[in-house]
């Protein structure tokens, strides 16, 4: 080979090396691959170096380095409104039901009843939400449904967050309804507690992980999220694990949809738009319960 060589490309990844001096074989360019432990450089005779240099700028016009897939931030929000408005309207609820305001079966008006929701009383799946069997029932919705519901309100906003957990646990409730007889009965906020849940998990799953090589981060939070599920969601003769599992798989899917088409997280007016319609459907589900 010549004596007068030109360096035409030079890195410190060696593939990256192996894989131009391919373009160059593949054109009959003579070329040696010097290597100094260090880096690597392909060099040519003179003759030939500005046609080596135009064929390896050719090759990576064609195939340029892949592009990491953009990683969404998550922002923190306040989460502090929603937890104070979920703690405040279940134990209002509880006790308005406990003395029996305006002389009314707060249960039998709100409960989940299969036969009467298919009948059209589709508030109940609302109603249901803010019901408790007694104190123990209603501390362990409490500290469950604040310790998701912080999670949630961190990553949505406190407006949004508990807008979908609302709407996803209703969606719980309707499709539990749906797959189990008529005579089918419940009350409780667990189905909205493992909404939050799966909120978090498709929301981080959707979001964050996605883009991540490994399965284990990739998956993570389904596995964690299901964890919890499994742990906390099926103890006890009287849990209603179907309500459980539709609640978290509906918030999982609520959580994928809102990452997916975006909101503006920062908008406080979208925050108190979606935290008063969530208010909403439930003070206005117990005034039609009230008054049937």
């Amino acid at each position: 080979m010549d004596e007068d060589l030109r360096v035409v490309f030079e890195s410190r990844n060696r593939q990256s090396c192996a894989d131009r001096a391919l373009v160059l074989t593949s054109l009959q360019i003579p070329f040696q691959l010097v290597d100094d432990g260090g880096s690597c450089a392909l060099v040519v005779p003179a003759q030939f170096s500005a046609q080596a240099s135009q064929e390896i700028q050719l090759y990576e016009d064609e195939n340029p380095p892949p592009q990491p897939k953009p990683v969404h931030h998550l922002l923190h929000q306040d989460a502090l409104p929603g937890l104070v408005g979920y703690v405040l309207v279940v134990c209002l609820v509880a006790g308005m039901a406990g003395f029996s305001f305006f002389g009314t079966n707060w249960f039998v008006a709100g409960r989940i009843d299969g036969e009467l929701i298919r009948n059209g009383e589709v508030w109940r799946l609302f109603t249901a939400l803010t019901l408790h069997s007694g104190a123990k029932h209603l501390l362990g919705n409490i500290v469950f449904g604040v310790f998701f519901g912080l999670f949630a309100g961190r990553l949505l906003g406190s407006g949004v967050a508990w807008l979908a957990i609302v709407l996803a646990a209703a969606t719980g409730n309707a499709l539990n309804t749906l797959l189990l007889e008529s005579a089918h009965r419940s009350i409780g906020a667990s189905t909205a507690v493992f909404a939050a849940l799966g909120i978090v998990a498709g929301y981080v799953w959707q979001g964050k992980l996605m883009s991540q090589d490994r399965w284990s981060n990739r998956y993570g939070p389904v596995v964690g999220g299901l964890a919890l599920l499994m742990y906390t969601g099926t103890g006890g003769p009287n849990t209603d694990i179907g309500a459980h599992l539709l609640g978290f798989i509906c918030g999982f899917g609520a959580g994928m949809i809102l990452i997916r088409f975006g909101f503006d997280q920062d908008a406080r007016r979208s925050q108190l738009v979606a935290g008063a319609v969530a208010l909403g459907l439930v003070t206005s589900s117990w005034v039609i319960a009230l008054a049937v």
